[in-house]
């Protein structure tokens, strides 16, 4: 519901906090007073479309604010999704209006205006002599009957929808094998001719290439290793002049030091290490350098190797990876396109029995919401009586349609409010005090069933007095014991039920503004009494009281 409506620099208006009982709210002044300013804002902070002409004249910008307490919906995951902020039932919408721009924020978080038209649906229903939502519009009128109606036939709905999605999932799969199967034989082959092709290659592994290349230097390049390596192994181990031999008089040297001073054994240890490995290395080179041929026939099929495996990576990829990779897409194409044709006969008989048995579950359905269909058009059509519309004739109308995921019904309501009228669709309904009328008579049959917190109905009393006065009122109070209702009215006898009264003045000294007040006591009264009589006299006085009480 709302709890708190914040304007700022808003039309004419300065400033203003209006807090909202969770019951029933009435709205009342003078004609031309501004009354329609507070729906207006309401309906804007949800709105995509905002105009600039809402800031205050004079003003940068406009701001209105909205706090909203949720104790029906769960919105954790729609908030983690957008990164809202989860103030837990509170729930604060801003709308901030300037010059160029317009900002929207969920919890100061600025959102989108999709996310404000989802928490629209949920939270604030508005019925105005020029705009209508939820029940005016036909796609909604089949969710309302079968939210009435849940009890009886809403668990075979639940098992229709389950059964429907997987109906979906068979076609979408038969349309994907069609698509496969509608593959040319010559794509075919050539499909077949490219994993071949990488097949035959036999790669050994995603770095071979990188392997046989170093290998390849190694080959091009033995002359050269054979010729550098010998002149190393000479140089540390030739005849005469070589490194061992100048190293083994230093080690002979150090031996005979280490006899006369103790501390030079750990010198000449060390050395003697390093001698012997000069020697191991000495011997690696050798052996490398006999060992070292120069392999034509080696050389010549690394090359070709080479080439054949650059040939694949310029077709398939530009590294090996990238072509084993594409193997494996390739062999998965042929074997879905093979498994397709196969496949197509096999779909078709699940979705035709698929088919069979979401038509027989969608005709009891269907039976079900025309019996119902009847119910609530009487009960809809009695209140409307009630409501001084007694001439008038409501109908839910329902028509065959293609399976869908609902069914196989399209459903509208209709209606009737003169007697030489055929019946219309609700939308088309003329007068707007007549659909706030119709609204709520609907409302009031559905009042236990629907998810909306705050309905709103804007001078709901057109066209009526004296015992249909009285009777909306009462239907106003019925139903704000389930929902928050906000009212603009003109009659006394609706007025005088409210929770809240709120009164909207316009004053015009220096400029034209508009205030709002919490009307109580004597001033509640003079205000009844006003909107009872014209004037405030002792006559409208003890009516206004009688009113209340």
């Amino acid at each position: 519901m709302i709890k708190q409506l914040k304007l700022k620099n808003y039309i004419l208006i300065d400033e203003l906090c209006a807090n909202f009982d969770e019951k029933l709210n009435i709205i009342t002044g003078e004609t031309g007073a501004g009354k329609s300013i507070l729906l207006n804002a309401i309906d804007l902070v949800f709105s995509s479309r905002v105009s600039k002409d809402v800031i205050k004249t004079g003003c940068d910008k406009a701001i209105i604010e909205i706090t909203l307490e949720n104790s029906k919906h769960d919105l954790s995951n729609l908030f983690e999704e957008n990164g809202i902020d989860d103030f837990g039932q509170e729930i604060i919408i801003s709308k901030e209006i300037t010059q160029n721009s317009v900002r929207s924020r969920i919890n100061g978080t600025l959102v989108n205006q999709e996310l404000l038209k989802n928490l629209r649906t949920l939270f604030v229903d508005i019925h105005s002599q020029h705009q209508t939502y939820t029940f005016l519009q036909p796609q909604y009128h089949i969710n309302l009957l079968d939210s009435y109606a849940k009890d009886f036939y809403g668990q075979k709905l639940d098992e229709y929808k389950e059964k429907f999605k997987l109906f979906e999932t068979l076609n979408k799969q038969l349309e994907e094998a069609k698509n496969n199967a509608n593959v040319t034989e010559a794509q075919i082959d050539f499909l077949k001719f490219q994993i071949n092709e990488i097949e035959e290659a036999n790669i050994q592994s995603e770095t071979e290439d990188e392997e046989l290349a170093k290998e390849l230097e190694v080959l091009e390049n033995a002359e050269k290793l054979k010729e550098l390596t010998g002149a190393s192994y000479w140089a540390i181990n030739g005849d005469d002049g070589s490194i061992l031999e100048a190293l083994a008089k230093i080690k002979t040297d150090l031996s005979k030091a280490a006899d006369y001073d103790e501390k030079l054994e750990g010198i000449s240890s060390q050395f003697t290490d390093i001698t012997e490995g000069l020697r191991e290395i000495s011997s690696d080179l050798r052996n490398y350098s006999q060992n070292l041929d120069n392999d034509t026939q080696r050389l010549n099929e690394i090359q070709e190797r080479l080439f054949a495996l650059d040939k694949l990576k310029c077709k398939y990829g530009g590294t090996l990876a990238q072509v084993l990779n594409q193997f494996s897409l390739l062999s998965d194409e042929l074997a879905s396109i093979e498994f397709s044709t196969k496949n197509i006969e096999e779909l078709e008989q699940k979705i035709q029995l698929a088919k069979n048995e979401l038509n027989k579950i969608a005709s009891e359905i269907s039976e079900n919401r025309k019996n119902y269909a009847q119910v609530l058009s009487v009960l809809i059509q009695d209140k409307l009586g009630v409501l001084e519309l007694p001439k008038a004739r409501f109908e839910i109308q329902i028509t065959p349609k293609e399976l869908s995921s609902n069914g196989i019904d399209n459903v509208e309501f209709m209606i009737s409010t003169n007697v030489s009228e055929d019946l219309k669709p609700l939308a088309r309904v003329a007068s707007g005090g007549e659909i706030s009328r119709v609204m709520l008579a609907i409302k009031s049959i559905f009042a236990q069933n629907d998810e909306i917190d705050t309905v709103i109905f804007d001078e709901i009393d057109t066209g009526i007095s004296g015992h249909a006065s009285q009777s909306v009122a009462d239907e106003m109070v019925n139903l704000s014991k389930s929902h928050q209702i906000i009212v603009i009215t003109h009659q006394a006898i609706i007025a005088s039920k409210a929770n809240k009264h709120f009164y909207v003045r316009k004053s015009q000294a220096d400029e034209t503004k508009v205030d709002v007040y919490v009307l109580t006591g004597e001033n509640r009264v003079k205000a009844l009494a006003e909107l009872a009589g014209g004037e405030i006299n002792e006559q409208s006085v003890e009516f206004a009281k009688s009113l209340l009480g």
